[in-house]
C-alpha cells in the first residue's frame, strides 16, 4: 500500500477551514526549527518517536512534516505499522510549505 501523502495547500485548506482533529507532527531536528517553523505544530524529532508514543492520541489525524519529506515518509511508515491509522506524509516537506502556502515560515 503507498504512504498517505497530502500537499502543502491541502492541509492549508483543512486548517483554515478549522480542523481540530488535524495535527501537525514537526519531526526534524531542535536546530532546524530557528530556521523554519509552521505555527501550531508539535515538535518530536523522528528519533525521539518510538519512545513518545504515548504523547500521541491513537485517534487524531497527523501530518508529518520533516524538511522534505524524506524523514517524515519513514515516521509516518513506523506509526502506521503500529496502528495509528490517520496518518499522512507532507509532501516535500516544509520546504514545500515555504514555497507553496507562506513564505513566513522561514527556509533552508
Amino acid at each position: 500500500m503507498p504512504l498517505p501523502q497530502v500537499s502543502s495547500e491541502q492541509v492549508k485548506l483543512r486548517l483554515d477551514a478549522g480542523a481540530e482533529d488535524l495535527v501537525l507532527l514537526d519531526v526534524r531536528e531542535v536546530e532546524e526549527l530557528a530556521l523554519a517553523r509552521i505555527q501550531g505544530a508539535i515538535h518530536i524529532p523522528m528519533d525521539e518517536i518510538p519512545a513518545s508514543l504515548e504523547r500521541l492520541d491513537r485517534e487524531a489525524d497527523y501530518v508529518v512534516v520533516c524538511h522534505h519529506g524524506q524523514r517524515s515518509a519513514m515516521v509516518c511508515s513506523f506509526l502506521l505499522a503500529r496502528g495509528y491509522a490517520r496518518v499522512a506524509n507532507l509532501r516535500g516537506g516544509i520546504d514545500a510549505w515555504y514555497h507553496e502556502v507562506d513564505p513566513s515560515v522561514g527556509s533552508y
